[in-house]
């Protein structure tokens, strides 16, 4: 069985960061917050792959990275990693991925929203996005989910799809965002 991961990572440790792991069909979330916490969570679940939604680099000069430039050409919104606050969210994701792939861990960058929009799926209503992945056949414990912990969610269903092959990776030397390969989310036969 596969187990993904997803982190919605806050710039701040007093911010709530959004953790989810997909364990076969079953999902379990979480907020988690200072960077020992969070590392503990993951090395504690091992998954087989952490999608982290963060810029896990920063240009080489501007404001955009390819995968940034070519995420905006698709009609993905995400935000240049250099503005302040993303430019905090960034440097925390690289610290964290550093110590993660010192572990042995593989990471990969996902953008959530980005995510839903390429699956079809509702973008930012909560109690519809959990319909969505409970139509998809994950088994969620609960319906009272943080925006944070959907965002896991649909980090670690990216994870999930990329370890089945069903995903592209946008970028180049500075670094990949993977999204869903445009399937709609009711085509996807993963848990049913």
């Amino acid at each position: 069985m596969v187990k993904a991961a997803g982190l919605d990572l806050a710039a701040l440790p007093k911010n709530p960061s959004g953790w989810a792991v997909i364990d076969g069909n079953i999902v379990r979330t979480a907020h988690l917050y200072c960077d020992g916490e969070i590392l503990r969570a993951i090395l504690q679940e091992r998954p087989d792959l952490l999608a982290i939604d963060a810029p896990l680099s920063l240009p080489k000069r501007g404001i955009y990275r390819e995968a940034d430039r070519e995420m905006i050409k698709r009609g993905y919104r995400v935000f240049p990693p250099v503005l302040p606050a993303m430019k905090r969210l960034t440097l925390r994701a690289m610290k964290l991925v550093k110590l993660l792939e010192e572990e042995g861990m593989s990471v990969i960058e996902v953008h959530p929203l980005s995510t839903r929009k390429a699956l079809n799926m509702p973008l930012r209503d909560v109690s519809e996005i959990i319909r969505v992945f409970k139509g998809m056949g994950l088994r969620l414990p609960r319906t009272d989910f943080s925006i944070h912990e959907v965002d896991a969610v649909s980090a670690a269903l990216t994870a999930y799809l990329h370890l089945k092959g069903m995903t592209i990776e946008v970028g180049g030397k500075e670094g990949k965002i993977v999204l869903p390969a445009g399937r709609d989310w009711r085509e996807l036969r993963l848990w049913r």
